[in-house]
């Protein structure tokens, strides 16, 4: 075991395995990953049990995993991770961590995402998915005051942000794939994204997961009961509107909902959260807005992801997440906005 795995320090996670085994692990198997560049493997442990292993290239200066504010090598997950379970959010157990070296441990949670326990129990998708709603109302209410330290509270979807993810689709899934403006129509596009950004940004801003989808949700079965859905890949966990986690949910690009299952997890989040008929009304028309939002910013990431890390997997969800937008779009069509950008995008993409 000893060298290195497609430029993985074997024999740092050699040495944390062992360490929290009491001997040198039996096997180490690559995991697939998922868009980001960072890699996992299953790790078998000395003492019978199985670890999973996450490695982040160039830990210490990667963008993705960054030092808190306090003087500490500990990495963003953990520290989500920590705030989750004390608010009693089911999270992956840590086992181990090496972070100056790239590595932790965490827990086996299986290979079962939402999505794919539900190639092989279709039947389970609205059960699950209502507990996926009720897990997330749950976990608004009791993060709803965060530590001020919090590496959470510290950063928030604000205008810049938006504006930059809706940009992200401009330079991504229009002019990458060679559909490129007219002058007019980008001066058009741009003053729509900033309309749409600031708009969002408005809004009060609450705990945010941030791409809380079929992947990043483990499901786990105890053997007698209902299954229980763990969360994962909250490492970039922020401040924002309460629909987001929704949008991501229910506007999964890996999944394909009727609008009446949709409506129906609406229903059940507003009443989950007290909200009279006008604040349900006023839940749907955010959600409709932060559709638009995030998909086009997913469409533009799945090029970008293409291109860039030279992943092509995501590239079949291009469309059909396109077309989540414009479908929002439709049911926005009563304000100028949304219409012009509904104009806007057909012109384009035709």
């Amino acid at each position: 075991m000893r060298g290195r795995m497609v430029g993985v320090p074997l024999e740092r996670l050699e040495a944390l395995a062992t360490r929290v085994g009491g001997g040198k692990p039996v096997s180490v198997t690559a995991l697939v990953g998922g868009a980001s560049t960072r890699r996992f493997y299953r790790v078998g442990l000395c003492d019978g049990r199985s670890a999973i292993a996450m490695f982040v290239p160039d830990a210490t200066r990667s963008d993705e995993i960054v030092k808190t504010a306090q003087a500490s090598n500990r990495w963003p997950f953990l520290e989500v991770r920590d705030l989750l379970q004390e608010r009693g959010v089911r999270v992956p157990g840590v086992l181990g961590e090496a972070c100056e070296h790239g590595f932790i441990l965490v827990e086996d949670l299986g290979d079962d995402t939402l999505a794919q326990f539900l190639l092989q129990k279709p039947d389970a998708r609205e059960r699950l998915y209502c507990s996926a709603v009720s897990d997330l109302a749950r976990a608004q209410a009791r993060l709803a005051e965060l530590p001020a330290a919090s590496i959470v509270a510290r950063r928030a979807f604000d205008a810049d942000l938006l504006r930059w993810e809706i940009d992200h689709f401009r330079q991504w899934g229009l002019e990458a794939r060679g559909i490129q403006p007219c002058q007019g129509d980008l001066a058009l596009f741009e003053s729509i994204a900033t309309h749409v950004a600031r708009t969002i940004a408005s809004w009060p801003r609450g705990f945010v997961h941030r791409d809380y989808q079929s992947r990043n949700l483990m499901v786990r079965s105890n053997g007698h009961g209902p299954e229980e859905l763990v969360w994962i890949d909250f490492q970039d966990a922020l401040l924002g509107p309460r629909v987001y986690d929704l949008v991501a949910l229910l506007g999964d690009s890996y999944q394909v909902f009727e609008r009446s299952f949709i409506e129906a997890r609406l229903d059940e989040y507003a009443s989950l959260m007290g909200l009279d008929g006008e604040g349900r009304r006023a839940v749907g028309r955010e959600f409709e807005i932060v559709m638009v939002q995030r998909k086009l910013k997913d469409a533009g990431r799945f090029v970008f992801i293409d291109r860039v890390h030279h992943n092509a997997s995501f590239l079949q969800y291009v469309e059909p997440t396109i077309e989540k937008a414009r479908s929002a779009l439709g049911r926005l069509s009563d304000e100028t906005e949304f219409s012009t950008l509904a104009r806007l995008l057909d012109r384009l993409l035709r």
